[in-house]
C-alpha cells in the first residue's frame, strides 16, 4: 500500500511548482489567438503534384497583398493552413481564382472568415462558460458531500475540487503560452472546449476519490485517524482511477499521430490536462484535505 497522505509535502510541492512554471508563462507570454477570438480567415487546401514550401505559400498570398499571413503545412493529409486577416466573399473568389492560376492543382478544401466582433463575442462567452462550469461544479460537489461533513466540512471539498480544476488547466494552459511564444502556436475555441473536457475528467476522477472517502468515513471514523482513512480510500481506487484515465490516453495518443493537423493542439491539451487530472486526484485533493482539517479533529 503506498503511503501517499505521508509524503503528501513531496507531491504538493512538485504540483505547486507546476503550476508556478505554468502561471508565469501565461502572464509573460500570454496567448496567440486564432481567429475565432480576434476575427481573420483560416484557408486548408492542397496543391497537388510537388508541394511547395511554406516559405513559398506566404510569398503567393504577399502577391494578392494580404500581409501577415501565418502557414503551415501538414505533411501525412499534404495540406496547407493559411491564416490571414478577414477578407471579404468577393476578394475570396477572386483569390481562388489567382492561387489556382500560381498553383495548376490547387483545391480548396475548406474556408473559414471570422469578423473581430464575432470573435471579441466568442472569446466573451468562453470566459462566462469557464466561469459557470467552476461555480456549478463548487455547489454541486457543497451538495453531494453535505453529509460528510465531519471531520471536514463540506463546502470545503468544493473548494479543494476547485483547487485541483484550477491545477489541472493551469498546466496544460502554460504548455499553450510556451508554445505560442516560441513556435507560434495559436488558440481557438477548441482551446476552449479542451479545457472544459479536462474538467469534466478531473472532477470525475476527484469525485470517486472523495466518495470512498466519505464511504470509509461512515464506517471506520471512530477506528482510525483521519490521514489513515484517507490514504485507505485512495489506495482502494488508484486502479481504477488510472484503468479509467489510461484508457483514454492511448484514443489521444492515437489521435495525436495520426489525426488531422488541425486538431493536434486541442488533442495535445486534453492528454496533458487527463494526465495532471490523474496525478491531481491522487496526489493533491485527498492529502489536501488534511490542510483543511481543524486540528482537533485530524484523529
Amino acid at each position: 500500500m503506498l503511503n501517499i497522505v505521508g509524503h503528501r509535502n513531496i507531491y504538493l510541492a512538485l504540483s505547486a511548482f507546476l503550476v508556478g512554471v505554468a502561471v508565469i508563462a501565461i502572464v509573460a507570454f500570454g496567448f496567440q489567438q486564432g481567429i475565432d477570438f480576434t476575427g481573420g480567415t483560416l484557408w486548408e487546401f492542397n496543391v497537388g503534384g510537388m508541394a511547395p514550401s511554406v516559405s513559398d505559400v506566404r510569398s503567393s498570398f504577399a502577391k494578392l497583398g494580404l500581409q501577415d499571413v501565418a502557414a503551415s503545412f501538414d505533411a501525412s493529409h499534404q495540406t496547407f493552413l493559411v491564416r490571414t486577416p478577414a477578407i471579404s466573399e468577393a476578394d475570396h473568389q477572386k483569390d481562388v481564382l489567382a492561387l489556382k492560376g500560381t498553383y495548376s492543382g490547387f483545391e480548396e478544401r475548406s474556408f473559414q472568415s471570422i469578423g473581430p466582433s464575432i470573435g471579441a463575442a466568442l472569446k466573451q462567452k468562453a470566459y462566462t462558460a469557464l466561469v459557470l462550469v467552476l461555480v456549478g461544479i463548487s455547489l454541486y460537489i457543497a451538495f453531494a458531500f453535505r453529509k460528510a461533513s465531519k471531520p471536514v466540512s463540506s463546502w470545503k471539498y468544493g473548494w479543494i475540487t476547485l483547487l485541483t480544476l484550477f491545477h489541472d488547466v493551469a498546466i496544460p494552459a502554460g504548455l499553450l503560452a510556451i508554445l505560442g511564444h516560441f513556435g507560434r502556436v495559436e488558440i481557438d475555441s477548441n482551446f476552449i472546449v479542451a479545457l472544459l473536457v479536462v474538467m469534466g475528467f478531473s472532477v470525475h476522477d476527484t469525485i470517486v476519490v472523495f466518495d470512498r472517502i466519505r464511504e470509509n468515513l461512515a464506517f471506520q471514523r471512530a477506528k482510525h485517524e483521519f490521514k489513515t482513512i484517507i490514504n485507505d480510500s485512495v489506495n482502494q481506487s488508484l486502479a481504477r482511477s488510472i484503468n479509467t484515465s489510461l484508457t483514454l490516453i492511448l484514443v489521444l495518443l492515437a489521435l495525436y499521430f495520426t489525426g488531422p493537423a488541425g486538431l493536434h493542439y486541442f488533442v495535445l491539451t486534453l492528454l496533458v490536462g487527463v494526465t495532471t487530472g490523474i496525478y491531481s486526484s491522487i496526489f493533491v485533493a485527498s492529502p489536501a484535505l488534511l490542510f483543511v482539517t481543524p486540528h482537533e479533529h485530524k484523529k
